[in-house]
């Protein structure tokens, strides 16, 4: 028999409401009536429905997770994957539970992440970039309902975001090929409406101009952070007169694709062409040869966003975007140490 808070409250000759504030800790209630519910609620095993929970404590310690945009990172991408997992153990230890959202229908169902995070009472949201992103991200964004973005940037009464300082990230790349001799520096970025990729680019750009380095507009190449894609880009760079020292990619997963260009094309990395990747995914390590790249804290990111969002939560508003440093990892494909 599957009781319900009425049958509790008809056995105990209180209010359903009565049995909802003792379930839920509320002052005010007589410690004889508290025994006498609290006994039959033992007695016949009854179970408050979760639902029943989170309307009453205006609570749910449900936490959805996003990921945003009409291409989107899943499980299995490596640097996205560390971050979740960091924010998974930090928001668990905080006592929250999540609950992913599925866009696989979303379009075809005009899907509403705003009506779903009503539907579920959930408490926040952490919402992963990808690209292309829906307008029903913003339309969250713009709500009561606390959002923190991991690489995408936020700016509703509730959100905030987390995502590492890109800029500086990518003139440290260009410092250290200067440092070691290293003048003629082409560059493979992410798809230009992405933030991050808008900040990678800006960060090189604004390296070689300060160094007073030449930009050939023929090394300077897109992809969408996938290993095909810098591929491609690298292939379009080999196609120009003259060659890059070294290239510089936006993700590791494009620097992977760069390097399998250069060596079809019968040149090597690093004696012919320096390569250095963004990210720092565990593949770099056993790649051949081993990747140089640049390291975002994913751990970091990931507790940074659990805490941040838990603060939300319990009402600190108005939080300010943080950006994290990043640290070069000198490996093999850059010919220097």
């Amino acid at each position: 028999m599957n009781l319900t808070i009425k049958d509790i409250a008809k056995m105990a000759g209180v209010s359903p409401a009565t049995v909802s504030k003792i379930i839920n800790n509320y002052s005010g209630i007589s410690e004889k009536t508290k025994k006498k519910v609290m006994d039959i609620i033992g007695e016949t095993g009854y179970q408050p429905t979760f639902s029943a929970k989170a309307l009453a404590t205006k609570k749910s310690n449900l936490i959805g997770l996003i990921y945003a945009g009409k291409v989107n990172v899943d499980f299995t991408h490596p640097f996205f994957n560390e971050v979740v997992t960091s924010f998974k153990k930090t928001i668990g230890k905080l006592g929250y539970d999540i609950i992913m959202f599925s866009n696989e229908r979303f379009y075809q169902d005009n899907g509403s992440y705003l009506a779903r995070c009503r539907h579920f009472h959930v408490d926040g949201c952490l919402i992963i970039a990808g690209e292309e992103i829906e307008d029903a991200i913003y339309e969250l964004d713009e709500t009561d309902i606390p959002c923190i973005g991991i690489d995408l940037k936020l700016h509703g009464p509730m959100s905030s975001y987390v995502m590492t300082d890109n800029i500086t990230l990518s003139s440290k790349v260009v410092q250290h090929l200067y440092l070691h001799a290293i003048r003629d520096i082409g560059y493979i970025g992410g798809k230009q409406d992405s933030a991050i990729a808008i900040y990678r680019e800006q960060g090189y750009l604004q390296a070689m101009n300060s160094l007073g380095l030449e930009i050939n507009k023929d090394w300077v190449q897109y992809g969408d952070f996938h290993e095909e894609s810098g591929y491609e880009a690298m292939k379009r760079i080999l196609q120009s007169k003259t060659y890059p020292e070294a290239i510089f990619a936006a993700s590791d997963m494009m620097a992977f694709g760069a390097i399998r260009a250069i060596k079809e094309s019968g040149m090597r990395v690093p004696q012919d062409i320096r390569v250095i990747g963004c990210d720092d995914i565990d593949a770099c390590r056993y790649s051949a040869p081993q990747l140089t790249t640049i390291k975002q804290d994913k751990d970091r990111l990931g507790r940074l966003a659990a805490n941040m969002l838990n603060d939300l939560i319990n009402g600190k508003s108005q939080l300010s975007p943080v950006f994290i440093d990043s640290e070069l990892i000198i490996r093999e494909s850059c010919g220097s140490k």
